[in-house]
């Protein structure tokens, strides 16, 4: 291959990583008890994640305050996503569902609104590995705050079982939830922004008439609820697992 060959192949390439745009961006720098900082666009898409959360929810809050008013298209939307999720949650955790709701509800909906925010032409949060670290983390310990709560030093000694030598083993298990969490979420997201990059980046205009409204739909609004389910499915499954009689 000549040298003049291989100069065109990475000018291609340039271009290609210049046009196909799902990178993180910065978008300002500043300083912080000695320490520089950036902005950038998963912090602006998780303030507009959070500020769409709260008006929904303040909206659907007075509405549910005056129960004497006929419910209208809205109230009803409402009281179908909650009836939704009050019936995933029991469905899986049974009798535990009413401790656990609130949070694996809460849950749900902000890491699906993140999903599909690439809707509102945003990159979506969860594609970034320290938004979904930090939801494994949480995930972990309230596993383990709730097996310890309810199994005490046994919690502990179950590392131990069935016989000493498995504890490398079954620690090695137990620390590997957070990161099996965080990952499978942050690469299947990541993976449908890096598609929809390409998409926008490197085929002409005329063939993104129609074609990304169809990829949108499979990468943010199917494979986005998907992984939502999935998260929150699991979390419940190891949730009951460390508080069963």
């Amino acid at each position: 291959m000549s040298m003049l060959s291989m100069a065109g192949q990475m000018m291609v390439l340039a271009k290609a990583e210049k046009e196909a745009d799902f990178f993180i961006h910065y978008f300002l720098e500043y300083q912080l008890f000695g320490h520089t900082f950036h902005l950038t666009s998963t912090h602006i898409s998780l303030i507009i994640v959070t500020v769409i959360i709260m008006i929904f929810t303040v909206c659907a809050s007075r509405k549910m305050k005056n129960p004497d008013q006929i419910p209208g298209v809205f109230q009803n939307i409402v009281e179908l996503i909650v009836e939704m999720l009050d019936s995933m949650v029991k469905g899986i955790m049974g009798e535990n569902a009413r401790r656990f709701v609130n949070y694996l509800s809460t849950v749900f909906i902000f890491i699906l609104i993140c999903n599909i925010s690439g809707l509102l032409g945003l990159r979506a949060p969860t594609a970034d590995y320290g938004v979904t670290l930090p939801l494994g983390l949480i995930t972990f310990s309230l596993i383990h705050f709730n097996g310890i709560k309810k199994n005490k030093i046994k919690h502990l000694t179950n590392l131990f079982q069935p016989f000493a030598l498995l504890f490398p083993i079954n620690l090695i298990g137990e620390l590997a939830v957070p990161l099996s969490l965080s990952l499978r979420l942050f690469g299947n997201v990541l993976s449908g922004t890096v598609m929809m990059g390409l998409l926008y980046g490197l085929t002409p205009i005329f063939v993104q008439i129609g074609i990304p409204a169809a990829a949108h739909v499979y990468f943010d609004i199917f494979s986005g609820a998907i992984q939502t389910y999935v998260f929150c499915m699991l979390t419940m499954v190891y949730v009951n697992d460390k508080i069963a009689d």
